[in-house]
């Protein structure tokens, strides 16, 4: 075994945080790289705003316009004072998919946990959001409709309630994780021209897509959470 292959496996097996595995710390470490990027880069264009923007400040007003449109359509005007978290989920889903492109490195995203710790804040803030707005009325949903059926609809409804989180997980994960292990079949079995394909279409659709898909689910959760509230 080369030196450089030793050192590799010495660096994965090292002790890193006590309560998880190796692979585990790594996919945690991969997490803290990418929210350092996202705050690195937030920081650097707040220190260098210009009167006519451009590069970095671009896309970040790119997609600040972009969110917040979908926003106001979505949740109703009120709804920017979502904006930080929903900004927040479609730059970590960006960057952190983004990472897995890189040689060596690893996207969080294509492990399941990530994506569920993601999913799993969504649906405890929109929940607590409806309930903050409406109190016990919040709850009303659950019984359907037309109160006779609420013996039906309450299974149902909790049912669905559930399914939200864990279908956003499967969505992302499933999507990243596939992406990643059919670049390295490429890899594996092609020199560099397929994989590299794969790549461009993972950077440029694929990635995108996930990222905007979870934050648009995401609004419509919160409108779903203030409807009555705002009119909507």
């Amino acid at each position: 075994m080369e030196q450089h292959e030793f050192l590799l496996l010495e660096w994965l097996r090292a002790p890193r945080l006590p309560f998880l595995s190796p692979h585990e710390s790594l996919v945690v470490e991969y997490t803290w790289i990418a929210m350092a990027i996202i705050i690195a880069a937030v920081i650097l264009v707040v220190a260098r705003l210009k009167t006519m923007p451009g590069g970095m400040q671009n896309v970040f007003e790119s997609l600040t316009v972009f969110i917040e449109g979908y926003l106001a359509e979505i949740v109703g005007p009120q709804g920017l004072v979502y904006f930080p978290l929903v900004m927040s989920i479609m730059l970590f889903v960006l960057v952190a998919s983004y990472l897995g492109l890189i040689p060596g490195m690893l996207s969080p995203t294509g492990y399941i946990s990530t994506p569920a710790a993601v999913a799993i804040t969504v649906f405890i803030f929109y929940n607590y959001v409806g309930i903050s707005k409406k109190g016990l009325k919040y709850f009303k949903h659950f019984l359907g409709p037309v109160p006779v059926l609420a013996p039906i609809m309450i299974p149902i409804e909790i049912i669905s309630e559930f399914a939200r989180p864990l279908s956003l997980t499967l969505r992302l994960f499933s999507n990243i994780f596939a992406g990643e292990t059919i670049i390295k079949m490429l890899f594996a079995a092609c020199a560099i021209a397929a994989p590299t394909i794969w790549m461009l279409v993972d950077s440029i659709v694929t990635i995108p897509i996930q990222g905007f898909v979870f934050s648009l689910l995401t609004m419509v959760y919160l409108s779903g959470a203030v409807a009555s509230d705002e009119g909507h």
